[in-house]
C-alpha cells in the first residue's frame, strides 16, 4: 500500500515538473524590456510600473521593449514576433528601440489596430522621436505612454484619431499674448497709413459743393433688361476613401498587426 502511495506521489511531482516549463513559457513578459540597458533600474521599474497601470486600466497592452540587434530581422518582423510570442495577449501595442542600426519599430495588435491608425501612429512618433535621437530614453518612453493612453481613452469614448481627427494642441498664454501685440501694432500701423492719406481731404458745408459744376446732366432714365445668364457646375464628391484607417500585415506567427518602422 505505501509502495502504490509513493509511486502515486512521485508520479504527482513528476507531472507537476513536467507542466510548469509549459506554463513559464506562456507567462506574459514585463511590460519594459530593457535589454539595451538605456535605462536605470528606477527609471525601468517606474515605467514598467506605468505602462502595467495603463494597460490594466484599458484593457490594451502597451509595452516598451529595447535591444541591441536585431537578429538579421526587419524592425517590424522583430516587434510583431516579440509581442507574439511573449504572451502580451490579443490586443495590445510595442515600442521596439534597437541600437544596432538606431532602429525603431511599432507593433499593434487586436483592438489596438482600431486604436492606433497609420494617422494616430504618426503622430506618437512625432512627440516622442526628438527624445529618442537625443538619448532622452525616459523622456521618450515616458511620452509614448502618455500618448498611448490618450489614444486608447479617444477610441474607447469616441472615433479613433486619425487623418480627419487629430489631436488639437492649445495655444499656449505666450502665444496668445505674441499674437495679440502683434494683430494690435499691424491695426495701429494701417489706421495711421489712412489717416495720413486723408489729410488733405477737408469737410464742405454744402452737398452741392462735392459735385462739380457741368459734369452731371440727367435728362431722362429708365431700366432696361438685356439678358440672363446661367452658369452650372458639377458639385464636387466628397470620397472618403482616401487616407484613413489602419494598413496590417500578417507576422510570421500568422497573426494580423498594424504599426511602422525607422530610424531614429
Amino acid at each position: 500500500m505505501k509502495k502504490r502511495l509513493y509511486i502515486i506521489l512521485f508520479t504527482l511531482i513528476f507531472s507537476t515538473m513536467c507542466v510548469m516549463p509549459v506554463f513559464a513559457q506562456n507567462e506574459m513578459a514585463a511590460y519594459v524590456v530593457d535589454d539595451a540597458g538605456l535605462l536605470t533600474d528606477s527609471e525601468e521599474n517606474s515605467l514598467n510600473e506605468t505602462l502595467k497601470e495603463i494597460s490594466n486600466r484599458q484593457n490594451c497592452q502597451v509595452v516598451v521593449v529595447t535591444t541591441n540587434s536585431l537578429d538579421g530581422k526587419s524592425a517590424e518582423a522583430y516587434a510583431d514576433d516579440y509581442y507574439d510570442y511573449n504572451g502580451y495577449g490579443k490586443d495590445g501595442i510595442l515600442l521596439l528601440v534597437s541600437m544596432e542600426d538606431r532602429d525603431y519599430g511599432i507593433s499593434t495588435c487586436g483592438y489596438a489596430i482600431k486604436a492606433f491608425t497609420d494617422a494616430g501612429i504618426n503622430y506618437i512618433e512625432n512627440k516622442f522621436l526628438d527624445d529618442l535621437s537625443a538619448g532622452n530614453y525616459e523622456k521618450a518612453f515616458s511620452t509614448y505612454a502618455k500618448q498611448c493612453d490618450k489614444f486608447l481613452t479617444q477610441a474607447k469614448e469616441g472615433a479613433a484619431y486619425d487623418s480627419s481627427n487629430m489631436p488639437h494642441e492649445p495655444l499656449s498664454s505666450m502665444w496668445i499674448l505674441i499674437s495679440f501685440v502683434a494683430g494690435l501694432v499691424i491695426a495701429l500701423i494701417i489706421v495711421a497709413c489712412m489717416i495720413a492719406k486723408l489729410k488733405s481731404v477737408h469737410m464742405q458745408a454744402a452737398a452741392g459743393n462735392y459735385v462739380k459744376d457741368g459734369s452731371v446732366d440727367i435728362s431722362e432714365m429708365r431700366d432696361l433688361y438685356l439678358y440672363s445668364n446661367i452658369t452650372k457646375r458639377a458639385r464636387p464628391k466628397n470620397d472618403n476613401n482616401n487616407g484613413g484607417g489602419s494598413s496590417i500585415h500578417i507576422s510570421s506567427s500568422g497573426e494580423t498587426h498594424g504599426g511602422t518602422s525607422g530610424k531614429f
